[in-house]
């Protein structure tokens, strides 16, 4: 069976908080002009998503580009573009719509799926997660993952999209664990979680991931999140 190639690209995971009142036109902004200029410059739109607490005014999206050197280029040939100059001035007219940037670099794990622009045939709701290991632990995180989560997911109804780590210190390259998976609505996540719990195949694999010490610093942080109309992923 052939294995799976190496994805060595430069992901980027960027999360803006709107101003109040701002969020939809943060949306218009990127369907009606960013995406198209980030193609334009050689970054490659991953997935946009807001979250599905309507009172979290965010917007998180995800872009890629062959390597970091690369990406860095084609940000700042895209910051220079006088088109995107022109958008954002027009769209900033009455009011800044970003209050807070965050930006993560990232690495694929190498039992990440292959990323793909794929829409479901019916809504789905995605979830991103992201757990800090104790010191010296994400190799064990890691570990439990490739060889037992992801295909217990699956098997639950939980979709792989896709797992990374930072690719910087001071955003937790050495203890971090970001990852995006989907189900097919928000109340079927309970219903998978509960039997993915549940799974006898998943305990065992947890009680012998930590009979060694714990593997997690502190309890994931998660939050649940719907694709936006212009987003390749959804």
């Amino acid at each position: 069976m052939p294995t799976q190639a190496e994805d060595t690209r430069c992901y980027e995971m960027r999360i803006y908080t709107a101003n109040e009142g701002k969020l939809n036109e943060l949306n218009a902004r990127f369907e009606n002009h960013t995406c198209k200029l980030f193609k334009k410059h050689g970054l490659t739109n991953i997935g946009y998503w807001v979250p599905t607490d309507k009172s979290d005014n965010r917007l998180i999206y995800v872009i890629s580009s062959p390597n970091r050197e690369t990406h860095n280029k084609s940000w700042k040939a895209f910051l220079n573009d006088p088109d995107w100059k022109k958008a954002y001035k027009a769209s900033v007219k009455d009011g800044d719509l970003v209050a807070k940037i965050d930006s993560t670099f990232l690495n694929s794990t190498d039992y990440s799926p292959e990323i793909k622009s794929v829409i479901f045939k019916h809504p789905r709701v995605f979830e991103l997660r992201t757990y800090v290991t104790a010191k010296d632990r994400l190799k064990n995180l890691h570990a439990r993952f490739r060889d037992h989560t992801c295909a217990i997911f699956e098997k639950h109804k939980i979709t792989n999209v896709a797992y990374w780590t930072p690719m910087d210190a001071t955003k937790g390259k050495d203890n971090t664990l970001i990852y995006i998976i989907s189900h097919q609505s928000t109340g079927q996540s309970k219903k998978n979680w509960g039997a993915f719990i549940g799974d006898p195949a998943w305990k065992k694999a947890r009680a012998e991931s930590v009979k060694d010490g714990k593997i997690l610093a502190k309890a994931p942080h998660k939050v649940f999140m719907n694709s936006t109309d212009y987003s390749p992923i959804k």
